[in-house]
């Protein structure tokens, strides 16, 4: 069966609790906070599927590494901007071709679990 043309596979990247310097306020900048990531990684995997060869697919371990490498070191102020840079590093692998990023900040506000940005980026 013929895969069809465009149509990409996923790999997440589920809960990705990490401590970073987000916020607009000064109370928020004195000290890390928790935020949780989530990643989507769209790729073609068919070739990775029959060969159970990592050179097939993308390493989603290093990826991850670098995620956190760059969250944890990062002084945003705005989701947005934390999401697009976490973006931009999951493109920066060759076989990634779209990515969903959604960062998640408990306690952001009163009343709510969580504030979440999601964003989506291609390969251009």
């Amino acid at each position: 069966m013929a895969k069809e043309k465009n149509k990409l596979d996923k790999i997440h990247m589920r809960d990705l609790s990490l401590r970073c310097i987000i916020g607009v306020n000064d109370e928020e900048r004195r000290e890390k906070q928790d935020v949780s990531i989530n990643v989507t990684l769209y790729i073609d995997l068919q070739k990775a599927c029959l060969s159970d060869s990592l050179a097939d697919s993308v390493d989603y371990k290093a990826i991850k590494k670098r995620i956190i490498e760059e969250v944890e070191g990062s002084s945003c102020q705005l989701l947005e901007s934390l999401a697009e840079k976490t973006a931009s590093l999951c493109l920066e692998e060759k076989r990634v071709r779209k990515v969903r990023v959604t960062v998640d900040k408990p306690g952001a506000l009163r009343f709510c679990r969580s504030v979440a940005v999601e964003i989506i980026r291609k390969r251009s």
